[in-house]
């Protein structure tokens, strides 16, 4: 394991647990057309995957026409809602105030687009906390693509080699291993039936935000010392 000076987040289902937000979005969007509400329960782990592939789960029989109409409306309820019932995962709140006081810096990067990362983040109260923040279109790529991690590591002023960056979908890993930096899979986030993250390109699992402090308490503060 390299020396790990800083740590890099993705955002939906890895720092912060989004999908009440996106899934009201979208009950809000199929209830003006007379369409049926869908739970929450059944369309988490979708919401790691962008609106229009939520609105697919939610409504997979409709046509790509019509799903591409009521994702649209998505977005526009989501303008709204986007960060009233979103919040971190349980134990973030002590991991983040550990890095701080261990002088480690933390950022973000995601595939949300920037007019939603904003609200949300200044929402969580993480705006001013997060030494780098970078959104699907802070880049003219996404992940998997490097570009907006090596534009993160920058920000932060550290070798990626050196991050630690976490996500709990494959794209994640792959961009953070086509970076050069230390991969981990959030096993807490939106992860479904059909995903298999024993293949993707990790060093290390984390089942929960507990298990990820223990990691650093053991393993990483040490060397800060």
């Amino acid at each position: 394991m390299n020396l790990i000076k800083a740590v890099l987040f993705d955002l939906d289902g890895t720092l912060a647990d989004t999908a009440p937000d996106l899934i009201h979005a979208l009950n809000l969007s199929l209830e003006e057309r007379g369409l049926a509400a869908q739970s929450v329960d059944k369309l988490r782990y979708s919401a790691s995957h962008g609106s229009l592939a939520l609105v697919k789960a939610g409504v997979p029989h409709l046509s790509e026409a019509e799903q591409i109409d009521i994702q649209q409306s998505l977005l526009m309820h989501y303008k709204k809602v986007n960060g009233e019932k979103a919040q971190l995962f349980a134990g973030f709140d002590d991991f983040l105030d550990m890095l701080e006081s261990n002088d480690i810096p933390f950022g973000i990067v995601t595939n949300k687009q920037a007019k939603f990362t904003r609200p949300l983040l200044n929402a969580l109260s993480l705006t001013h906390r997060a030494k780098s923040i970078v959104s699907g279109d802070s880049t003219l790529h996404p992940k998997p693509h490097t570009a907006p991690m090596l534009l993160a590591a920058q920000q932060i002023n550290c070798k990626p080699e050196n991050i630690l960056y976490l996500g709990d979908a494959e794209r994640d890993l792959v961009a953070a291993a086509n970076a050069g930096m230390v991969g981990g899979t959030a096993l807490w986030g939106y992860l479904s039936d059909s995903d298999s993250p024993e293949q993707w390109p990790s060093q290390i699992e984390f089942n929960t935000v507990d298990h990820l402090h223990q990691f650093f308490t053991t393993s990483i503060l040490h060397q800060f010392s």
